[in-house]
């Protein structure tokens, strides 16, 4: 009777809601980044978050979405704009991209920490809701000039369970995209997205969180590092 019942108490324990992705975009508002720029990316990241396919896999049957979005430049300089959040409704998404809208460029003309923002990236998805999934989103135009480098962030800290990606906006510096393909991105099917210039931002973002909201499909990537992670 025993092994009979034990069955059957299974199957009446309700369902445990998942978490399958936990998502941190970490956007450049470095000195580069003027006040036009900085409107381009800002409402392009905002009209992302509201185009109706991004809202449709995030709202998918295959379980809830955590985001979280910071804003990044200098040494010690990480703007959390969007604290952790498990998008359960539209209500939910549509404050966050208030959030973004109504976010202030920074006043001083700060350098590109790169590897303090991957820092600041690692510890925030250490304290994320527990998902399936652990991705950190990485926007900039250049490479790190100020304060610990890429590779020594990698050396010292553990991004163990976390994939990197990176969005590449080639209009500075040149190279760019082979920079965050060999030293930044990292983990199973990580990719670098390409925005050639400014303008081409909002496209960009759009189409790195379709395929940041989808089953990663590793081999199908145009500019990735599979030996990273």
């Amino acid at each position: 009777m025993l092994r009979l019942a034990l069955p059957l108490i299974c199957l009446a324990l309700p369902a445990a809601a998942e978490c399958r992705l936990a998502l941190a975009l970490a956007v450049d508002v470095s000195r580069s980044i003027d006040v036009e720029d900085y409107a381009i990316q800002t409402e392009g990241l905002a009209r992302a978050l509201e185009n109706p396919e991004i809202r449709k896999l995030i709202f998918g049957p295959d379980g809830d979405v955590a985001l979280s979005i910071y804003y990044w430049s200098g040494r010690g300089y990480q703007d959390l704009v969007q604290p952790w959040v498990t998008l359960e409704t539209e209500a939910d998404l549509d404050a966050a991209v208030e959030r973004v809208r109504l976010t202030l460029r920074p006043e001083a003309p700060l350098a590109t920490a790169l590897g303090d923002a991957l820092s600041y990236g690692g510890e925030l998805l250490y304290d994320a809701p527990d998902c399936e999934r652990k991705v950190l989103d990485v926007a900039g135009d250049g490479r790190n000039n100020e304060g610990i480098t890429v590779a020594r962030t990698y050396e010292r800290e553990d991004f163990t369970g976390i994939t990197v990606n990176a969005l590449a906006v080639g209009e500075h510096e040149a190279d760019l995209v082979e920079y965050f393909a060999t030293e930044l991105i990292r983990g199973p099917g990580a990719f670098v997205e390409i925005a050639p210039e400014q303008k081409d931002y909002p496209e960009a973002i759009y189409r790195k969180l379709l395929r940041e909201l989808q089953i990663p499909v590793i081999g199908a990537l145009p500019v990735e590092n599979p030996d990273r992670g």
